[in-house]
């Protein structure tokens, strides 16, 4: 047991204070060492995410960039089918002066094909009907007055266009297709009150044409129907 007053006791009681400040020191150190490897790591973290954030954001972008692209390359692929845009070298009859009476005498038609006038009781089947045939004036006229495109041809065209433009018009309500020996040019499209001459089945006004004009402003009766007539 010491004795109070001893310089040894005093000794060891310095030497234990010291070493309480001394850990106390380390604890602090320790303590700061963490918060800022801590603090970096969320800073790295924050970095990261952001990084991760911008790219995942440009990515997105990048895609609808692509997809926009990809629209826009498949419409010019496929031509204009603007409704509203003028077809270059289209015929334009006033449909008010087109006579629409059913009658069972011959019509004489002042343009071949025709695209209106008196016509037929029954109308051609135009269900996207392909006719390897010459077919009736009378009764084509009927079809484009329910709102048809009529596909006609002479032996001038060529056998790929004839059957590019048949794969069309077997695929379209409201179309029908035949051979027309007496027309002027080798391939002509009609619809009641229009018509034009193109130069091939790749001709962009082919898909305008049909665009525009099947079941179009034009019909004189949009809905009528184009089977249950006369056939091949």
């Amino acid at each position: 047991m010491a004795i109070q007053g001893d310089p040894s006791t005093s000794r060891k009681a310095h030497m234990d204070e010291l070493r309480r400040v001394e850990q106390a020191r380390q604890r602090r150190g320790r303590i700061v060492v963490i918060s800022s490897v801590t603090a970096a790591v969320v800073a790295v973290a924050g970095l990261v995410g952001f990084g991760v954030y911008e790219f995942g954001r440009s990515s997105d972008s990048g895609s609808q960039a692509g997809k926009a692209d990809e629209s826009q390359t498949e419409a010019q692929a496929q031509g204009s089918t603007d409704a509203k845009a003028p077809i270059a070298g289209e015929k334009d009859w006033d449909a008010t002066k087109l006579t629409r009476n059913h009658v069972t005498t011959k019509v004489s038609y002042p343009m071949k094909p025709p695209v209106g006038g008196d016509h037929d009781q029954v109308w051609m089947n135009c269900g996207g009907d392909v006719y390897a045939k010459q077919v009736p004036d009378m009764n084509a006229v009927h079809s484009l007055e329910h709102g048809a495109v009529w596909v006609t041809y002479t032996d001038k065209a060529s056998a790929a266009d004839v059957k590019k433009l048949a794969d069309k018009v077997s695929r379209t309500q409201y179309a029908l297709m035949s051979p027309y020996k007496d027309q002027a040019g080798a391939i002509t499209l009609s619809a009641w009150g229009k018509q034009v001459t193109v130069n091939g089945a790749d001709d962009p006004r082919v898909n305008q044409f049909f665009t525009k004009y099947v079941q179009g402003p034009q019909t004189p009766e949009p809905g009528a129907p184009c089977t249950g007539g006369l056939g091949e």
